[in-house]
């Protein structure tokens, strides 16, 4: 008979205690979505109070619903009550100001609707995950619109925001000559674009290209292009090219790679064609995961995030085009720099940006 030691009772009951924990957060982040999906903080982003028949009218959903949402979200803490003990068609919801900002604007820093997403997404892949973790295959990124919308949405405030006042900002001599003289980016794996247009706004003499190998991105991307101004516009390219085309080569003072080294099947090849793509005086900057230099465990919060998107998302995306490094989500910056030496570039530097979930570097050719 095996016997139960009081150690072990205690590690039972604090892991029990914590998946309870982590299922109310699930069932919250579920919750966020619908709200999200359904417009009803969009709705309610005007603070305004309503009853639950108002929220209904507003967002054209089904007032029984709108309820019972309205009033998860106050035992949960999202929105405020007016007072609890009125009769339910009596009572008056508000969301909080700062709440609105997290959950209704997209633009804002503090937005966590994409990462509800990401745990939609995440959950709809489950399936052909476990089989893949079976066969040793992958599931391409672009397999699941949820897991594609969520990393736009979630990375759209960063770029736009602290990518050329802080990001490229590091490299002070780059970032001189392109205010300057101008010349010419590389936006490298650029997605949908945030990033690039960025660079085009914040560069005003510069001509910037971005470029990657997905087609349904790019298309975004040129979709977003035609809402800009024409100063912007016409200084801008989104091509599905790769970065390895000879047509390129020594054209540009910056290259960026933004979240994107650790997803990437062949990553000292992406390095090496992005080298080729620098002029003798340029640089890379590259941005991916700010996590430990060293494997621990247990880990912090942004180790263990990190390595649930690696199991659960990027792992299996870096596995769908063999061959594969197979990196994951968990880059470490010793494992950058020997990749960086291997493409050939001859120093890498980590850059004292602040921040939560970045580590920045970089490379020069």
């Amino acid at each position: 008979m095996l016997t139960v030691t009081p150690a072990a009772d205690e590690r039972r009951d604090a892991l029990a205690g914590r998946l309870f924990d982590a299922t109310l957060g699930a069932f919250d982040l579920l919750v966020v979505h619908l709200g999200d999906r359904l417009g009803l903080y969009r709705v309610m982003a005007d603070t305004r109070s309503r009853t639950a028949a108002e929220l209904a009218a507003d967002a054209g959903i089904f007032e029984r619903y709108a309820r019972e949402f309205l009033e998860h979200q106050a035992v949960a803490g999202i929105v405020d009550v007016d007072d609890p003990s009125a009769a339910p068609d009596r009572r008056r919801y508000a969301l909080p100001r700062g709440h609105a900002e997290v959950l209704a604007d997209p633009t804002s820093l503090a937005t966590m609707t994409p990462m509800a997403q990401f745990v939609v997404g995440g959950a709809r892949s489950m399936d052909a995950l476990v089989d893949a973790y079976r066969s040793g295959g992958g599931i391409a990124w672009d397999a699941n619109q949820d897991v594609v919308d969520a990393q736009d949405a979630i990375n759209r405030p960063g770029f736009t925001q602290l990518l050329v006042s802080e990001w490229t900002a590091a490299l002070p001599d780059i970032d001189g000559r392109l205010r300057g003289e101008g010349g010419r980016i590389a936006d490298v794996a650029c997605g949908t674009g945030w990033s690039t247009l960025a660079l085009a706004r914040g560069y005003e003499r510069a001509r910037v290209d971005g470029l990657d190998l997905d087609e349904g991105s790019i298309a975004t991307a040129n979709g977003r292009l035609a809402d800009e101004p024409a100063d912007v516009a016409g200084r801008v390219t989104f091509q599905a090219r790769d970065a390895n085309d000879p047509g390129l080569a020594g054209q540009y003072d910056l290259a960026v790679i933004l979240e994107a080294v650790h997803d990437m099947s062949r990553p000292v090849d992406v390095l090496r064609a992005v080298r080729g793509l620098l002029r003798p005086d340029g640089a890379l900057l590259v941005a991916d995961e700010k996590v430990a230099e060293r494997f621990t465990a247990p880990g912090d919060a942004v180790e263990r995030v990190m390595y649930s998107y690696s199991v659960l998302l990027c792992l299996p995306n870096g596995l769908a085009d063999q061959p594969s490094a197979g990196t994951g989500t968990v880059l470490r910056p010793d494992a950058l720099r020997s990749m960086a030496a291997e493409a050939g570039f001859r120093s890498v530097s980590v850059l004292p940006i602040a921040h939560d979930t970045f580590r920045f570097y970089r490379l020069d050719p």
